[in-house]
């Protein structure tokens, strides 16, 4: 059976085997890639963007593999996913993103080359951006309930110590 483009995608993109310095200069060069593809989309950022895999291919001069790399890292960001496990060439998909979702995501994933892009002010205030920040970069926090000591007063509002009340097991 074939590989389908993601299988042959990630083969490339997560091989183990490959010289460091390889894989280093293969993501250096994708994530610029990933970067032009990403301005352009902003730029018209109402645009649904949609076609076959190989005619997005074709429009941002990508190979189709190169394309199915960015497929797979916009999809978690889209209004509607791509089957991105099984896409052939010629499969529809499309690149109509949630603008706050794909910020968050890319904040998500540290791609500062993405989030800090200027074209993101054309799209949110400054103050919309530094929310939708702030709403990601807390959504990865754990937040601990203070915990109620014994001799405390009780949270019930009875008066009485936490021990002698709610506190009994």
């Amino acid at each position: 059976m074939s590989r389908t483009l993601l299988q042959q995608w990630e083969s490339i993109a997560y091989d183990e085997k490959a010289d460091k310095g390889k894989l280093q200069r293969f993501w250096k060069e994708y994530f610029q890639i990933e970067k032009e593809i990403y301005e352009q989309l902003l730029s018209d950022p109402d645009e649904e963007v949609r076609g076959t895999v190989k005619e997005l291919a074709e429009r941002y001069h990508q190979d189709i593999l190169t394309m199915t790399g960015f497929l797979d890292g916009i999809n978690d960001s889209l209004k509607e996913k791509n089957p991105i496990d099984t896409m052939d060439e010629d499969t529809e998909v499309n690149l109509v993103y949630d603008k706050a979702l794909l910020y968050k995501n890319m904040v998500g994933a540290k791609a500062d080359w993405l989030y800090e892009l200027p074209q993101w002010k054309e799209i949110f205030s400054e103050e919309e951006l530094k929310a939708l920040y702030r709403e990601q970069k807390q959504s990865g926090t754990i937040r601990k309930e203070k915990k109620i000591g014994r001799n405390d007063p009780c949270p019930c509002g009875s008066g009485k110590k936490y021990k002698y009340c709610c506190g009994r097991a």
